[in-house]
């Protein structure tokens, strides 16, 4: 099984389509979600979700991977809204999280991210007047990318590491190591940079 947003190869039609089109709609989605107040909304978005995967051919499992790195911050919205607003509003607040989550991994799964990489250099392009650099932000957006897999993987080594020495009840003993080896990850991908030239 793949990695978080990782490319899964296929020919299916929403392989096929264009980078860019796949970025516009999943725009269009995020934009189109403030509109959604009800919980039928929200069922109906999970179930275009759930066609859109399948004619994808991607894997159930790949369905899932996508929202299990934020099933904590599912919780955490969830609870500030039954506080706030009841939960009803809780309810359809997390499923539009859910849905465009699912959406967003959906184009990551189907795209290459050279693809969606360049589709983003093309859209900056004219922004160069303001001396903004589209490489630069594709650079960083690409290893914003790569990084979110890979902390997931450390975050997975040192819950193991945690089980096997018996401190699965310690935030502590999870979060320092979480936070040193991530550091030391970021540190290391600096380094690499400035050894490429990419150092300002």
């Amino acid at each position: 099984m793949s990695s978080l947003g990782t490319y899964l190869p296929g020919s299916s039609v929403i392989h096929r389509l264009p980078a860019g089109a796949k970025l516009l709609l999943l725009a269009l989605a995020g934009v189109t979600s403030v509109l959604v107040d009800q919980a039928w909304q929200v069922g109906v978005g999970l179930a275009a979700v759930a066609v859109l995967y399948a004619v994808a051919r991607l894997p159930a499992r790949a369905l899932l991977q996508q929202a299990r790195p934020v099933l904590w911050l599912l919780l955490l919205v969830g609870a500030f809204h039954v506080a706030v607003d009841g939960w009803e509003r809780a309810a359809v607040v997390m499923g539009v999280v859910v849905v465009l989550v699912l959406l967003a991994g959906l184009v990551t799964l189907t795209t290459r991210t050279t693809a969606l990489l360049d589709t983003l250099v093309r859209v900056l392009r004219p922004l160069r007047r303001a001396h903004l650099d589209p490489e630069r932000v594709a650079l960083l957006l690409a290893l914003s990318i790569r990084s979110v897999p890979v902390v997931m993987a450390i975050a997975e080594e040192v819950r193991d590491a945690q089980r096997a020495r018996g401190l699965t009840a310690s935030p502590r003993a999870y979060a320092v190591p979480l936070i040193l080896r991530s550091l030391r990850h970021a540190d290391e991908l600096g380094e690499a940079l400035v050894a490429r030239g990419v150092d300002d």
